[in-house]
């Protein structure tokens, strides 16, 4: 596993030093998209899902939370069906494509009303119908002064289970 993690990101490292520029056109046209994703969330609109690739997957904050998008779907379904979900604001972005600008990926920090200051990170493939997610990570943001208590929570709550 620790190879295969290694291999990843040796892989974005060299992805990102022979990425061209990222074209300012580019990258309003991805904050369009992802704010739209972000939108649709939080007006419940299915649309959200369309958004993702079939073979897209969404990690949320909880170790539990690792998902295809139909099985993100289905969890995510009580929440589209009392018309609001969640809602995430980009306080701000950082956007990257490929050479031939066939995979594009983003971190941005989020404004959250339940969860406080979020990071994420995500990679978007554009095909010939347009942009899809293909990896979204969810993250909260946890200040380094706060991460020992965070740390000492997460143990008691594990220990019991």
């Amino acid at each position: 596993m620790k190879k295969l993690i290694l291999a990843c990101c040796l892989s974005f490292a060299c992805l990102a030093a022979h990425a061209n520029p990222t074209s300012p056109e580019l990258k309003k046209q991805v904050a369009a998209f992802i704010d739209e994703w972000h939108d649709d969330a939080a007006h419940a609109r299915l649309a959200y899902f369309d958004k993702m690739a079939e073979d897209g997957v969404y990690i949320g904050t909880d170790k539990t939370e690792n998902w295809k998008r139909e099985e993100f779907r289905a969890w995510a379904k009580k929440y589209f069906d009392r018309k609001q979900a969640w809602s995430f604001k980009a306080v701000s972005r950082n956007v990257y494509a490929s050479p031939d600008g066939t995979f594009i990926w983003f971190d941005e920090i989020l404004d959250t009303p339940n969860m406080g200051p979020c990071m994420a990170s995500g990679v978007i493939r554009k095909t010939a119908k347009g942009f899809e997610i293909v990896h979204y990570q969810l993250s909260m943001a946890v200040p380094n002064e706060v991460g020992g208590k965070v740390t000492a929570l997460i143990k008691a709550h594990e220990a019991k289970k």
